[in-house]
Parts: C-alpha cells; sequence; structure tokens
C-alpha cells in the first residue's frame, strides 16, 4: 500500500483555482521530484500536505488513515492540524531558523513542547530532556553540524543553516519528508552541499518530496518525477523519462526553456 494518497485535490483562492484535480500515490522509501515554472501550484500542493493551506476539495490519506476529506467535516477539526503535520517534516525555502535559540535548540524545540504533554513528563523531565538532546546531536551529526550546536543561526552559513532545519524536520521522524525548492535561498556555492544531504537521505530509502528547480539533481536523485503546469498534473513516471524523455509538448517546452535560463 501507497505511504502517501492524494485524491483529487483542489485549492481556491477566492474565485482563482491553484490546484485542479491533483491524485498520486507514494510509496514508502520512495522520492518524489514535483517540478514546473513559476505558479504552476508546486508550493500550494506542499502546503497543502502540511495543512498549512486547507484543500477545498480532495482527500489526503497517510498508510490508509483518512487525514483530510472535504466532504468529511471532522477531519478538517483545527484541535487536530498539529497532530496531523507530525505525518509530514517540511524544509522551507527559506531557513526560518529561530534566532534567539542555538542550532540544538532549533533541532530539539517541537519534541521537547510535544514531550510536555506526555503523563510522565515531571517525573521524568531531566531524564526526557537528555534523550532529546542526545537525538538532536545525533541529527547534527548526520548533518555534518556537530560542532555547532552551541552557535546561533546568525553564526552559520546558508547551507549550514538549512542543514540545520532538515534536522529540525527529521527530529519528529515524519512518515514523508517535504522540501520545498530547498536549494533557491543558497548561493551556488553552498547548493552542493545540500543537495548531498538530501542525496544521503534518498540512499538511506527516507520517503521524500522535492519540488525542485535543479532537474539534474531530481533525474538522479527522484524514482518518480511529477511535472506540474497551472495548477495541474501534466505529466508523471519515472525522474528520468520525465526530464530526460519527456512524453508531454508542455514538460518538453518547459524542460526546454529551463535548459536555456
Amino acid at each position: 500500500m501507497a505511504i502517501l494518497q492524494v485524491q483529487h485535490l483542489e485549492k481556491h483562492f477566492g474565485k482563482t483555482q491553484v490546484l485542479k484535480d491533483i491524485s498520486f500515490e507514494l510509496e514508502k522509501g520512495r522520492a518524489l521530484a514535483i517540478i514546473g515554472s513559476s505558479g504552476s501550484g508546486k508550493t500550494t500542493l506542499l502546503r497543502c500536505l502540511n495543512f498549512l493551506e486547507t484543500p477545498t476539495h480532495g482527500k489526503i490519506l497517510v498508510e490508509g488513515q483518512t487525514l483530510f476529506d472535504a466532504e468529511a467535516p471532522a477531519t478538517q477539526k483545527e484541535s487536530k492540524v498539529r497532530k496531523k503535520r507530525l505525518h509530514f517534516g517540511m524544509v522551507f525555502q527559506s531557513f526560518n531558523l529561530f534566532p534567539q535559540y542555538t542550532v540544538l535548540k532549533n533541532v530539539t524545540l517541537a519534541k521537547e513542547l510535544l514531550a510536555k504533554e506526555r503523563p510522565d513528563y515531571k517525573a521524568n523531565k531531566k531524564q526526557i530532556l537528555e534523550e532529546i538532546a542526545q537525538e538532536g546531536r545525533s541529527l547534527l551529526q548526520k548533518m555534518g553540524l556537530e560542532d555547532r550546536e552551541g552557535h546561533y543561526p546568525h553564526q552559520l552559513s546558508g547551507g549550514q543553516q538549512q542543514r540545520v532545519a532538515i534536522a529540525r524536520a527529521l527530529a519528529l521522524s515524519p512518515d514523508i519528508l517535504c522540501f520545498d525548492e530547498p536549494t533557491s535561498a543558497l548561493d551556488p556555492e553552498l547548493t552542493g552541499e545540500v543537495l548531498k544531504v538530501i542525496r544521503s537521505l534518498a540512499e538511506q530509502n527516507t520517503t521524500m518530496i522535492i519540488v525542485t528547480h535543479e532537474m539534474a539533481f531530481a533525474r538522479d536523485v527522484a524514482d518518480q518525477a511529477i511535472f506540474m503546469d497551472k495548477g495541474v498534473i501534466v505529466e508523471r513516471g519515472s525522474a528520468r523519462q520525465v526530464i530526460d524523455s519527456p512524453r508531454e509538448e508542455r514538460t518538453r517546452q518547459f524542460l526546454s526553456r529551463y535548459s536555456k535560463s
């Protein structure tokens, strides 16, 4: 069974329809690249999956559980949104780190807040926080940032900040890790270090959705690819097929323009 099922998803902003009948599935341990020009609906799709936006129509299921159904008000309760977001780790274009906290605190903060809801928190606070801190350090080590845990965001390069953001997204062990143009805010010389981390995650069979403008990277790292244009899925298939041998004219035109830019 697919870990993620998106069924007939639509999103309207007033009279403007941004997503139109979006349906796809993602298997556990696979990476999906979503490509398309600016305004094609890629970021809105990720924001709907992470419940930063509420879809107008359609369903979202994770491991067979319906997280959202536009026809079922019980799935749309605001009180349940935070719990639903735990299924999706989100890495944004901008790093969105808390400037007042250290690198380690940025990584562990969300898990510390959730831990306070545990019935044994007061009795075992010290042990629980120590365990969370150690998990955070392990994630920073995976990101190659073990020597930066006491630094603050302004003391890091853009590439390092984005790696902290990835560690933060992984801290809650999400089912699916989502990247929204993770290198768009980076200088070219820093892009490689972030792509290297994402490549490593793919090699570890991390389930991922990657919105990216790095076509060569998407072709080599993703298992599947979707090309979106004007809010619809125009083409889908293996990443190499979609990027190297697109079947649809709109996909070919996009890739041709992109290769010349």
